[in-house]
């Protein structure tokens, strides 16, 4: 039998109507560097979709890049930003963050998220110290929708940390690389224009959505971080085929395509989280999205890894190990239906 492959959700090329349209404009002649009509025709209902008619949309090649710019240009060069322990940028950016000469300032987890009240005790920290100006001072506070864990922050949780950014004069940023799958989600209640009301700066995953590459950064008031553009280039981040993310970008929005790969994939999903609870494993984290995490004996875990390729995640004792399979675009129901056979025989 060939191996099933559930470890990540950008382990496929594109979405066929991506392709498709990359091979219908392929002969096409367009300017360089994102000054194109599919650029400007994807910024343009991208614009609709977050209700933020006057925001600025940027297309950089990968998310690691994507934060670490964001990060960079948004902070001073003594501030921090504030993060979950279990956050992307502390825990799977190899010190990114860091090497652009920021501190990034864990806050406990609760389900993968940070809270309010702990931005709020860090902020205060800082402020109420008399030493603060020999300390690095908090600047913004780092979010992924969903979290690194799968989970999502409700409209509640959201409006709260945003506010408290807001006291604290603090900028709110979300990483977006799997934001299809968070919209998409039944639970959720967060919609992409209470991002643009909400956050200072976000970005719409396209990598581990259904595009080749591509993330699309949306700053819903202009000028937050001046001469972008620019500093795109200086990074390295300014494609001159920026048409290429652009035609990805425009077919993502067209027809709700990025919605519809959200839905077909959680709904995968769920079928593969119904399963596992009807053996009586344990689920982790709560994960209500496209990534299933799991408790396994070390047994099971290499039993199922003879015919299926999952993600490490954590080992919470010597005998266990908590994996995660994720579904994406080109998650089939075939595969799934597989995978439960499979699952049913651990």
């Amino acid at each position: 039998m060939e191996k099933l492959f559930f470890a990540s959700d950008y382990m496929e090329g594109a979405h066929p109507k991506i392709l498709d349209k990359l091979i219908e404009t392929n002969l096409l002649k367009t300017p360089g560097y994102g000054t194109d009509a599919f650029c400007e025709s994807a910024r343009a209902k991208i614009r609709v979709a977050c209700d933020a008619p006057n925001a600025e949309v940027y297309f950089l090649p990968g998310g690691t890049q994507t934060n670490a710019m964001i990060i960079n240009y948004l902070l001073r060069p003594y501030q921090g930003v504030i993060a979950a322990v279990t956050g992307h940028i502390e825990g799977h950016e190899a010190g990114a963050i860091e090497n652009g000469g920021h501190k990034i300032f864990c806050v406990p987890e609760h389900n993968g998220k940070l809270t309010a009240e702990d931005v709020e005790k860090t902020a205060k920290k800082y402020y109420e110290d008399d030493n603060r100006d020999h300390m690095v001072m908090p600047g913004m506070v780092y979010i992924s929708q969903p979290t690194e864990s799968g989970t999502l922050y409700s409209l509640s949780e959201l409006e709260s940390i945003s506010a408290v950014c807001k006291a604290y004069d603090l900028y709110l940023y979300a990483d977006g690389a799997r934001l299809a799958y968070a919209l998409s989600c039944p639970s959720n209640d967060v919609t992409l224009p209470d991002m643009a009301r909400l956050c200072d700066v976000f970005y719409i995953g396209g990598t581990k959505c259904g595009a080749l590459l591509g993330e699309g950064v949306v700053i819903p008031k202009p000028g937050i971080i001046p001469h972008f553009f620019t500093l795109m280039k200086q990074h390295g981040a300014l494609m001159a085929k920026g048409r290429v993310m652009g035609i990805q970008f425009d077919t993502l929005f067209t027809d709700d395509l990025y919605f519809e790969i959200g839905r077909s994939a959680v709904g995968l999903a769920d079928k593969i989280r119904q399963k596992l609870q009807e053996k009586g494993l344990e689920l982790c984290y709560g994960s209500p999205t496209n990534q299933v995490f799991v408790r396994l004996t070390d047994a099971m875990r290499a039993k199922l890894e003879e015919k299926v390729t999952v993600s490490f995640w954590e080992k919470p004792d010597d005998s266990h190990t908590v994996i995660r399979l994720a579904t994406s675009w080109a998650t089939t129901t075939q595969n799934v239906e597989k995978l439960l056979e499979i699952i049913d025989q651990l």
